[in-house]
């Protein structure tokens, strides 16, 4: 697995780039922000030697930035240091900034070299050892979808979609799979896959969504759960930083439109044995029996993980029906109406893509929960019973966790992530979320005046 870097890898980048000016070097915290420190140059060397200290706290951050200090991670502890150190294979060009920059992701440890608790690329890492000891290697590609949308707000506050860049024209309707939106979108998607290349981020196919300005990228399949989940955080700040260079603002949000399709994060996976042979390749559309036992360990933890794949406020407005976004624990072969799918395709690539998730979730977190759910199922052989033909939404009614605070008391008590996130990642990540909700719900929206101000 993708660990600690070697000296000789910012050895050689510093070769390779000498007119290297500065350098992001950033942790992922378990709200998937990216935080940490522009370091000069030259200061890159001595943290790839000795580490870079931060303080335990950052890891106890809401989205806004706020402590929280019900994670026992502030003042009970001093705010006292972790050491972070650099990630093998993340030290990357970041091409969309205007002065020679890289960026590395670390990962924090405490002083005595072991994971640090509150770390959640920690939890994928563990996750991924227990399937490795009983012989199975997980093979994960991310499918993210984001919209780009225009900067400038409308009076309202509202945002809108974006003028091309190319034409000017502003998007005003569905294009679903629209090469001429493509097009349109050239100076900036051109610019996207060559920075991608630059850093080495296998992007793949892309296509254009079911909304005016929304995009899907699918990034290559990877026989290493971390650098799939590394490489899903890396092309989400390459989308960012390149859209702003064209007047565009990429978001990763899932439902920026109330009205238009929500943007979701679908994590396809499978696993491999020692040799690298796909143990889910069967000439069976179904593929094999432990193919499906991944499947019901998956249908049966979906609930527990809700709190993971769905982590804001804004989550849950992406489940609704005929949205391509599931509301109910089903699966099915070659189907978008299902929570499971089993893509198409040729025995050798059969796999299971989980489209739960929003684009809005926390990578490590997400995929993890993933792997743990087909574990569950592997080990205790479960049996996910028939697949769905046809319209999944009208065959199942609605059984997910359908808003914000249900879902994180189920996630505070789930025995699944007890066992495979740690009960101390666990408790870490619900008080953050419950303060989030908590904040959130005691904000006065302008519908709440709209409706009740004249009328309760």
């Amino acid at each position: 697995m993708t660990g600690r870097a070697a000296i000789e890898e910012v050895d050689a980048f510093m070769a390779a780039h000498p007119e290297l000016e500065a350098a992001e070097i950033f942790v992922t915290d378990p709200t998937g922000i990216a935080r940490g420190k522009l370091l000069r140059a030259p200061d890159l060397v001595k943290m790839y030697r000795e580490g870079r200290p931060l303080p335990c706290s950052i890891m106890s951050l809401d989205i806004t930035g706020e402590d929280v200090e019900e994670t026992g991670l502030v003042w009970d502890r001093g705010d006292e240091d972790k050491v972070a150190w650099p990630i093998a294979g993340t030290l990357k060009p970041a091409p969309w900034m205007a002065r020679p920059t890289a960026q590395v992701l670390l990962s924090l440890h405490d002083l005595d070299g072991s994971p640090y608790v509150a770390d959640p690329r920690h939890v994928l890492a563990r996750v991924v050892e227990r399937l490795t000891r009983d012989g199975y290697t997980p093979v994960v590609a991310a499918e993210l979808e984001f919209y780009v949308v225009d900067p400038k707000l409308l009076p309202d506050g509202k945002i809108q979609p974006p003028a091309t860049p190319a034409t000017g024209r502003r998007l005003d309707r569905i294009d679903v799979y629209s090469v001429t939106e493509l097009e349109e979108f050239a100076p900036f998607i051109d610019e996207l896959y060559a920075a991608a290349k630059l850093m080495g981020l296998p992007a793949e196919t892309l296509i254009s969504e079911y909304a005016p300005g929304q995009l899907e990228v699918v990034l290559r399949h990877r026989a290493d759960a971390l650098q799939a989940a590394d490489e899903a955080i890396q092309w989400k700040r390459l989308v960012r930083g390149v859209a702003s260079k064209h007047g565009l603002l990429a978001t990763f949000m899932a439902k920026p439109y109330g009205n238009r399709a929500g943007s979701g994060f679908h994590i396809h996976a499978s696993l491999a044995d020692k040799s690298g042979r796909n143990l889910f390749a069967d000439e069976n559309p179904e593929g094999t029996p432990l193919l499906r036992q991944a499947i019901a360990g998956l249908l049966a933890t979906i609930g527990e993980g809700m709190g993971v794949f769905a982590p804001n406020a804004n989550s849950y407005r992406r489940f609704q029906s005929a949205s391509y976004a599931p509301i109910a624990r089903t699966w099915g072969v070659n189907n978008r109406s299902v929570a499971l799918r089993i893509p198409s395709g040729g025995p050798e690539t059969r796999h299971l893509e989980h489209r739960v998730a929003g684009a809005d979730a926390n990578p490590y977190l997400a995929i993890a929960a993933v792997l743990a759910g087909m574990h569950k199922g592997i080990t205790e052989r479960l049996d996910p019973g028939p697949a769905i033909t046809g319209n999944g939404y009208a065959q199942a009614a609605a059984d997910l966790p359908n808003d914000w605070a249900a879902a994180l008391r189920i996630l505070k008590d789930s025995a699944l992530l007890k066992e495979y996130f740690g009960e101390g990642f666990l408790s870490i990540f619900h008080a953050i979320k419950a303060r989030e909700c908590q904040r959130f719900m005691s904000q006065v929206s302008e519908l709440d005046y709209a409706w009740y101000l004249t009328r309760a």
